[in-house]
């Protein structure tokens, strides 16, 4: 159970009130929603979901998320999927502090930013796409890598121009506080650095995943504190 405590506790039929989150540790889109959560100070309880031993893919998991993946969150009555429509609905539903912006360049900045790593970096290094380069294409450990490192190096690259085209003098990518970029930052770097990237040219990503880091909201969410 995280710590954090709510005022807006949700209702699955069934199941009575709270806020239930199912993932895994080291799922990215998993990890962005625990910061979410952390940072709207919702109190929410983990229910794991082993990937490495396929338990997404279940009857009973597939009857809560048919696409059988992680996460997916209980509140409000609700059974919510994927990381960025769940974070959209508690920006709406729990406006602070504002992890979108309601300006619409700005929103669809910020969105850019979030979707160079959601949609262009991560999938392509994701566990289910990694499997098939050994099951159909034979790749050994260190061409897997490889294809991570690659992978990550055009999405971050990427990314790095657009921090600093925003041109924000806070820390983060949102500036002087955490916004929805720094959310699918943080997991992402996380993912650099255990498949053993070099960082150096990314010194504005760097600096913006060090100040999220440093915050509760992130630190409580990192994987290493749901370590089955």
């Amino acid at each position: 159970m995280n710590l954090s405590t709510s005022t807006f506790p949700g209702t699955i039929p069934g199941t009575g009130p709270g806020v239930t989150l199912f993932d895994y540790h080291r799922s990215s889109a998993s990890y962005r929603v625990r910061i979410a959560l952390n940072l709207k100070g919702i109190a929410w309880a983990s229910v794991p979901i082993n990937l490495l031993a396929s338990e997404q893919l279940s009857d009973a998991h597939r009857a809560r998320n048919p696409q059988g993946q992680v996460p997916m969150l209980e509140i409000d009555g609700l059974r919510l999927i994927q990381s960025l429509a769940i974070i959209d609905y508690l920006d709406a539903t729990r406006p602070d502090p504002p992890l979108i912006p309601r300006d619409p360049a700005a929103r669809a900045q910020v969105m850019a930013q979030a979707l160079v790593i959601v949609a262009d970096t991560h999938p392509i290094g994701n566990m289910r796409f990694i499997r098939q380069l050994t099951d159909q294409f034979g790749a050994d450990e260190a061409a897997k890598t490889l294809w991570r490192q690659q992978s990550m190096e055009l999405g971050l690259s990427a990314l790095e121009a657009l921090a600093v085209q925003a041109g924000h003098d806070g820390p983060f990518l949102g500036g002087d506080g955490p916004n929805l970029a720094d959310i699918c930052l943080v997991p992402q770097l996380y993912n650099a650095r255990r498949f053993d990237l070099p960082l150096e040219a990314y010194p504005r990503l760097v600096k913006a995943d060090a100040a999220a880091s440093a915050l509760a909201a992130f630190a409580d969410a990192h994987p290493d504190r749901f370590t089955p």
